[in-house]
This record gives structure tokens, C-alpha cells and sequence, in this order.
């Protein structure tokens, strides 16, 4: 199985939706990857989510699943939990630390990680970083 997940600013413009749909598709067709892991947080996990949820009518071999830092509370935005995942030891990090450490799990995961990255500081050019380094396929929008 290949994995890909997404880092990208909360502000992402929708401008990018044409090519993250195009190295959606390519990946899907051409590097055969089936899964995908993708963060909640800010507008361009949304958009990516949208994205998967549309793209597994037409390919309905993917999967996908929204991975959370923080257990789902009454207070949670987000009511539909069913493609969510809460990876396993996630529950004894601090919460200060729970997105860092989510986000390192979605890295060690992957095989592709596409990011949209327009500056060097932040966490979103931390994760794009620290998956070149540990070899991952980089895709960036």
C-alpha cells in the first residue's frame, strides 16, 4: 500500500485546488497510491479533505482518513467522525505537543507528502523539511 499525507498553511488560497487535484490524480493513477492521510486543521486540510471525499466516488479503491491531534470532545466542531483516525499513544502527549506529534506520525506513514509552503517558518515548512530528509516524495503546489 502507498501512502500519501498533506502539509500545507491554514491560509492556503483556493488558487491551488487545480494543481492539488492534478497530483491527486496522479498519484492515484499513476503512482498507484491508495491511501491517504490528511490533518484538520485550517483551510487547506479542508480542501484537501473535500477533495478526497469526491475523488473516492470516482476511485473507489482509495481510502482516506482525517488524522486527529486531539480526542473528539462535545465541544469539537467537527460532528462526523467516520473517516477519522486517533493514532495509538497520540492520548499521553501533552496537548501543547499533540499536532506535532500527530503530524510525525502522518510522516511516518508516508511513502508521497504534498505541501503548500510559501515561507520558511511555521510548522508546515518544518513537516515539508523533515520529510526530504527522511527520504519521502515531496509534491509541492
Amino acid at each position: 500500500m502507498r501512502v500519501c499525507t498533506f502539509f500545507g498553511h491554514k491560509d492556503a488560497p483556493c488558487q491551488i485546488e487545480p494543481a492539488l487535484k492534478s497530483a491527486l490524480i496522479e498519484l492515484i493513477e499513476t503512482q498507484k497510491v491508495t491511501m491517504f492521510y490528511v490533518g484538520n486543521h485550517g483551510y487547506f486540510d479542508s480542501m484537501v479533505h473535500r477533495l478526497l471525499k469526491q475523488f473516492k466516488t470516482v476511485y473507489p479503491h482509495i481510502d482516506y482518513a482525517v488524522v486527529l491531534a486531539y480526542r473528539p470532545n462535545n465541544s469539537d466542531k467537527y460532528t462526523d467522525f467516520s473517516d477519522t483516525i486517533y493514532p495509538d499513544g497520540l492520548e499521553t502527549v501533552p496537548l501543547k505537543y499533540a499536532i506535532v506529534h500527530r503530524n510525525y506520525w502522518m510522516i511516518e506513514k508516508a511513502d508521497y507528502v504534498i505541501t503548500y509552503v510559501r515561507h520558511t517558518f511555521g510548522d508546515s515548512s518544518k513537516f515539508k523539511e523533515m520529510a526530504e530528509r527522511k527520504g519521502k516524495i515531496v509534491i509541492s503546489l
